[in-house]
């Protein structure tokens, strides 16, 4: 170590990419980390912003297909998206197009598999320079973990992994070779790595299932959230405002939660011209579009897109989005009906609580998320359950109405309580 410090390396491919649940589990961590004598020093890819923090290196990965996916940020951030913009993209696409298809046809793997290669060279001769306490892996991509166990498997260093979504999907077999890949990618963690955290009960319990070596170096450690920068007070406005934050697809639809609501107009029309459904961060999913057609409720919800940062107030995109949440009067949270869910909880949740409003989840086959959720003053019905969702929305308009729905009061989970827990496990494993 340096100066009395305690370097950890970092390895996080999605590392500073603004909004991305893959990076704000690690870039919110730091501060505390910092607070608590460690040094970071973070090897990423090129995708996100360099942090002039930190000690920050990003990496070109070396396979062609992740390659081209890089290069495409770069010129953009060099050249704009006007014409050179896009003839270096078509050079780029012509060079690696047969090494794509090579790749392709050999490994079948995502492409940003080949970012574990500058990764793990990179990372030995970081760690070569001495004083380093442990290497630090970070999903979404398995590619960091990858990287992580090759630098224990060279170099004897500790190794700490922090496992994101899960690396299975649970009731089936791996169903190609990018799904078997990363299954073996669980396997070296489990069997490997010093520490090991899954984000929820349900994870960490299939995991261990799968590979009863892990033991007790497997710990659930719950992400958290930063408190907001600025406190925005709520207040009752005319109309009663469902807020849906963060991106919708067709495996995590908003259309569940509009069926309920059509049927509950229907049985109260008096209240269409009070109800909203307010949508940021993105596109509505395709299901939701055709029942947005289907049941004319073009004229309840509205579609507000990506908050991008503000230059007059100088407010980052993420910033506005917090506070819009502390804003609306119920904050709708959409869980999927898909199998991983039953090991998943939406990261957008823990920003949920910071914001203190109430939060009606649609969940499913997920008793840890029910329970959070109704610990933080909120309120749950499953996902495949049209009457319990009607219910709820019926209830939380009717306390809107009587103006019974304040700010909750409960403490939220937080990325200091994370870091705390998560280095007081990596110290006692010494």
């Amino acid at each position: 170590m340096t100066g009395g410090r305690r370097r950890w390396l970092i390895l996080s491919h999605a590392f500073n990419m603004d909004g991305r649940a893959a990076s704000l589990t690690v870039t919110d961590k730091l501060p505390y980390l910092e607070a608590l004598g460690i040094e970071p020093v973070i090897l990423s890819a090129v995708t996100g912003q360099r942090d002039t923090r930190y000690a920050h290196e990003q990496l070109l990965p070396w396979g062609p297909s992740a390659l081209r996916f890089d290069l495409r940020h770069v010129f953009a951030m060099r050249l704009g998206r006007g014409a050179a913009y896009r003839a270096c993209v078509l050079a780029a696409s012509v060079l690696l197009a047969p090494f794509m298809l090579v790749e392709r046809l050999a490994l079948g793997l995502r492409n940003h598999w080949s970012w574990a290669l500058p990764a793990y060279v990179r990372g030995r001769r970081r760690l070569a320079e001495g004083g380093y306490e442990l290497v630090y892996s970070s999903g979404g991509s398995y590619s960091a973990h990858l990287a992580a166990w090759w630098l224990k498997r060279r170099t004897g260093c500790r190794w700490i992994a922090e496992v994101h979504d899960p690396m299975v999907v649970p009731h089936r077999p791996p169903a190609n070779r990018d799904e078997r890949f990363q299954a073996k990618v669980e396997r070296l963690i489990c069997e490997h790595a010093d520490l090991a955290w899954w984000f929820t009960d349900g994870a960490l319990a299939a995991a261990r299932a799968r590979h009863p070596a892990l033991g007790a170096r497997g710990i659930v450690v719950l992400p958290g959230a930063n408190p907001p920068l600025h406190r925005v007070p709520y207040a009752r406005g005319a109309h009663c405002v469902f807020g849906h934050f963060g991106s919708l697809s067709p495996t995590r639809s908003l259309a569940p939660a509009l069926d309920a609501l059509a049927a509950v107009l229907r049985r109260r029309p008096d209240w269409r011209g009070l109800v909203r459904v307010e949508v940021y961060g993105g596109a509505l999913d395709p299901l939701a579009q055709q029942r947005v057609a289907a049941l004319g409720l073009a004229d309840v919800v509205r579609p507000m897109g990506r908050l991008e940062a503000d230059p007059a107030t100088g407010r980052s995109g993420r910033e506005r989005v917090v506070e819009r949440m502390q804003q609306v009067d119920v904050l709708l949270a959409m869980h999927g009906q898909v199998p991983e869910c039953e090991q998943y909880i939406p990261s957008k949740l823990y920003d949920y609580f910071w914001a203190r409003r109430p939060v009606l989840a649609l969940t499913w086959r997920n008793a840890q998320l029910d329970a959070l959720v109704r610990a933080h003053g909120g309120t749950t019905a499953p996902t495949d359950d049209p009457a319990a969702i009607e219910a709820a929305i019926e209830s939380l308009v009717e306390r809107w109405q009587a103006g019974a729905l304040p700010d909750v009061d409960v403490p939220p989970v937080s990325v200091e309580q994370a870091v705390a827990r998560i280095v007081e496990h990596a110290r006692r494993g010494r």
